[in-house]
């Protein structure tokens, strides 16, 4: 697919390149810069400055976009402009073009020293005011903070003591920080409070990279642009729904991050709930942040944990053995995790929401790692069909009506119904309708990060929860982590590119159901 970079000056004006129905071009970000601290972690190098590029290449930032790299590496300018390069030249999603290098890599700025160096910081504020007039940046600035949360406070506190935080006039400041929002509701709070107390509550973008996901957003426009689901997207007619999160992987390089955090940690208290949210939530009055969030906030706070948690939850660790041809270690043979670790690699928890639409529906959320395959859905289930007129017509083959998102890898959604088989019997089985976003677009969906960082330089936070959310997610899945904590054997081992332990399944067989085969 070819890429055209448009300049500033086609984008202005009623220029004769420009096309109407592109739509990208209202979206272009204004002058602006880009504070990156962590820039040696793997995030920023495979994800970060690779989305840089691509939004240059597609147009979508300004000529004078600057790039301010923060780290102890002893690097100069032209050492982190390297850097990057090699990162965009391997990561970069759209073709490499010299030009749209060249005029990105002249934006490029290195700030070295430690967390706690006021030097620094004063180096950093000089480099900024530098851009604002060198560059034209205008006093625009976001500071993405992709480093441990525990170090949050520190830097918060440098940028405001040198006067980095605070914008003027109708200049702005902002920050981005990674997920994990805390490791519990009070520490979650606690972050809250420290960078609130920096930054305002709107200027503060908290990455989650699951709701730049394109079919995380068409969740919206499947229930609220059609006729034919939301009518039926309600207790009435949906019997559960199923949002698995699944990994074929161990857990990497992670592993002194990953123990004592766990599945559910990890990715069912951001993640999962966030597209429990959207896919439960009532139809918003626009997509203003306000009314989106709003929306969201209430299915949180309407969620009901059930009563007994050991039997509607479950936790498992992947054991060695065989996936897909490799041998491959259990979690607790892999560097660097302690033999009698309780961390979880696989996590399940029912859930509940009292509201009218959703009274008697139950939610089953799941997340695991070494599993059958790599994939994350959300599957709305519905009731069965009475079938009084196919009773003696072998029904049997027919299961229940579905409406399955794949946020990946393959994203799309599908409609699973039944149909007869063809022949001279009525036998009805199950069949589905395919929707793929490879297959129906000519268009490639942007990268997560692409949409998320243009957002936050648009100021545009639809996409961002606020601390609400955060503390309302961390409410629903604290009471799980404190029973799983106070039991005495490790969690249930299940064998690598199974679909987790027996007790998720018990879980689901308790209520006359069983989890979905992706």
């Amino acid at each position: 697919m070819s890429v055209t970079y448009v300049d500033a000056s086609v984008r202005s004006g009623n220029n004769p390149l420009r096309d109407p129905r592109d739509r990208r071009l209202s979206r272009v970000a204004g002058p602006s810069s880009m504070v990156l601290f962590g820039v040696t972690g793997d995030l920023s190098r495979k994800k970060l400055m690779p989305a840089v590029y691509d939004l240059a290449n597609r147009g979508l930032l300004p000529p004078s976009f600057a790039l301010v790299g923060f780290a102890r590496r002893r690097w100069e300018d032209e050492d982190f402009a390297a850097e990057v390069k090699a990162s965009v030249m391997q990561y970069a999603r759209t073709p490499f073009r010299e030009e749209v290098w060249e005029q990105l890599s002249q934006g490029i700025r290195f700030v070295q020293g430690e967390f706690g160096d006021d030097q620094a910081f004063a180096q950093l504020k000089q480099i900024i005011d530098e851009l604002d007039e060198q560059r034209g940046t205008q006093g625009n600035h976001a500071f993405y903070l992709s480093i441990p949360p525990k170090a949050f406070e520190q830097v918060c506190r440098q940028l405001s003591k040198h006067g980095l935080a605070q914008a003027e006039g109708d200049k702005w400041r902002r920050v981005v920080i990674e997920k994990p929002f805390g490791h519990d509701l009070e520490s979650a709070r606690q972050l809250n409070e420290i960078v609130e107390s920096v930054f305002p509550a709107d200027a503060v973008f908290r990455i989650d990279h699951y709701l730049g996901k394109e079919t995380v957003q068409n969740i919206l426009a499947l229930r609220f642009a059609n006729q034919l689901f939301e009518p039926l997207w309600n207790a009435n007619y949906v019997d559960h729904v199923q949002i698995t999160m699944a990994e074929d992987i161990g857990t990497g390089g992670r592993a002194g991050y990953y123990d004592g955090v766990g599945a559910a940690r990890d990715v069912i208290q951001n993640h999962l709930l966030q597209l429990l949210a959207l896919t439960a939530m009532e139809e918003p009055i626009s997509f203003n942040a306000e009314d989106l969030r709003a929306e969201k906030e209430k299915v949180l706070a309407a969620v009901k944990l059930p009563e007994d948690l050991s039997t509607h939850s479950a936790r498992g660790q992947f054991t060695g053995g065989w996936q897909g041809g490799e041998k491959v270690k259990g979690y607790l043979e892999e560097e660097g995790i302690p033999a009698d670790s309780t961390t979880e690699t696989f996590a399940a928890i029912r859930l509940d929401i009292h509201t009218r639409r959703w009274a008697g529906v139950p939610f089953y959320l799941r997340a695991g790692k070494r599993l059958g395959r790599r994939v994350t859905e959300i599957a709305v289930v519905l009731k069965r069909a009475p079938n009084l007129l196919f009773r003696d017509h072998g029904d049997d083959e027919a299961g229940q009506n579905a409406v399955v998102i794949r946020v990946q890898p393959d994203e799309g959604a599908t409609i699973r119904f039944g149909s007869k088989v063809p022949g001279t019997q009525m036998e009805v089985r199950d069949v589905t309708m395919d929707f793929g976003y490879g297959h129906a677009f000519t268009e490639s969906s942007p990268e997560a990060y692409e949409r998320l960082i243009l957002d936050v330089l648009l100021g545009e936070p639809p996409l961002f929860p606020r601390h609400q959310e955060v503390e309302l997610s961390w409410k629903i899945l604290d009471p799980f982590e404190k029973y799983w904590a106070q039991l005495t054997e490790q969690p249930e081992p299940y064998a690598p590119g199974s679909w987790g332990p027996a007790s998720a399944d018990e879980l689901l067989a308790r209520d006359g159901r069983t989890w979905r085969r992706p």
